[in-house]
C-alpha cells in the first residue's frame, strides 16, 4: 500500500514538472513577473520519438529493401513526390554499405537547433547522434497532417569522425613494465 502511494506521488510529482499543473499549482505571480521562453512547437520528448521512429523506420526500409512502409507513413505530399523506387534509390549508399541505424533507439540526439516551424508551419529537427567511428546527422522536415506530424523530408548522412584524444594519466609511481611490442592491425577496405 506505501509503494503504491509513493509511485502515485511520483506520477503527480512529473506531471506536474511537465507543465501539466492544475491552477492550484501554478505560482501565483502575474505572467509579465514570470520571463518568458519562446514556446517550442513539440516537447523535446516528442522530437525524441519523432526523430527515432523515422530513423529506424529508414533502418528497417534499408535492411529489407522495402521502402514502402517509410513512404506509406510519411505525409500525403511527400508520398506525391516520391515512389517507393525513388527512396530506395536516394539511400543506396546506406543499404549498399550496411550501416546500421539502430544505435538510435538507444542513443541520445543532440540537436544542433531547437525544434523549430519554417515559414510553411514545416517542423524541422536536425541535429546528430555522436555515434563513433561514423556519427548519424539528421535533418528532418515534418508536415503536420490531420493532427499528426507526418515526415515531409528527410536527410541522414554519416561522415567519420576523428577519434577523440585519451585524457592524460597521472605518472605510476612505480615504472610500468614495458608492454610486449604487439604487430600493428592491418588496415581495414572500405
Amino acid at each position: 500500500m506505501h509503494i503504491r502511494a509513493l509511485i502515485i506521488g511520483l506520477v503527480l510529482v512529473s506531471l506536474t514538472a511537465t507543465g501539466v499543473a492544475t491552477e492550484e499549482q501554478r505560482p501565483a505571480q502575474p505572467p509579465a513577473a514570470m520571463p518568458q521562453q519562446p514556446a517550442l512547437p513539440v516537447s523535446l520528448e516528442q522530437a525524441l520519438y519523432l526523430i527515432r521512429s523515422t530513423l529506424l523506420s529508414l533502418n528497417d526500409a534499408n535492411r529489407t529493401g522495402n521502402y514502402t512502409v517509410l513512404r506509406d507513413l510519411a505525409a500525403p505530399d511527400f508520398q506525391a513526390t516520391n515512389t517507393a523506387a525513388d527512396l530506395a534509390q536516394n539511400f543506396s549508399d546506406l543499404r549498399r554499405r550496411k550501416f546500421d541505424l539502430f544505435t538510435v533507439a538507444l542513443a541520445a540526439p543532440q540537436l544542433t537547433a531547437p525544434p523549430a516551424l519554417d515559414d510553411h508551419g514545416m517542423l524541422r529537427l536536425t541535429g546528430f547522434f555522436p555515434t563513433r567511428p561514423a556519427q548519424i546527422n539528421f535533418d528532418l522536415l515534418f508536415q503536420n497532417t490531420g493532427g499528426q506530424w507526418r515526415l515531409f523530408g528527410i536527410s541522414v548522412a554519416t561522415p567519420q569522425v576523428a577519434a577523440q584524444p585519451h585524457p592524460p594519466q597521472a605518472e605510476p609511481t612505480k615504472p610500468a613494465p614495458a608492454p610486449a611490442a604487439k604487430p600493428a592491425p592491418a588496415a581495414k577496405k572500405k
